[in-house]
């Protein structure tokens, strides 16, 4: 049986750019790509703080340094510049991989400057 885990995410990212007419996906900057581990192409889950909306899309390369964040094609009617989002990716693995597994979090401010990383969330408190 595999599992399916969060991978990796960046958290409170700030959206940048909403392009309609470009191809589809999310433009994400490459330095925070690869901090977090997220690949060119690879499929994405966004979820949209600012408004509640939770869309599928894929990533693609922005310039490094950039902080660019831009919400493409018809995902674009889902999130608008200022928004905050959650961008996470998912792995399938077995039960003991995922016993040994931690994931990639990436904590982002309004700029999207990078405030901090971590490998685990901590227990929610009642």
């Amino acid at each position: 049986m595999l599992l399916t885990l969060l991978k990796c995410k960046l958290h409170r990212a700030a959206v940048t750019h909403a392009e309609l007419d470009y191809e589809g996906s999310c433009a994400i900057d490459a330095d925070l790509m690869r901090m977090a581990g997220i690949r060119p192409y690879e499929q994405i889950q966004i979820y949209n703080i600012t408004n509640g909306e939770r869309f599928t899309t894929y990533a693609i390369l922005a310039e490094a340094g950039s902080r660019v964040i831009s919400v493409n094609g018809a995902a674009a009617h889902k999130a608008n510049p200022g928004d905050r989002v959650i961008i996470c990716s998912y792995a399938q693995m077995t039960a003991e991989e995922a016993d040994l597994f931690k994931p990639s979090l990436v904590y982002l401010n309004e700029h999207n400057d990078v405030t901090g990383t971590s490998n685990e969330i901590a227990t929610q408190a009642a």
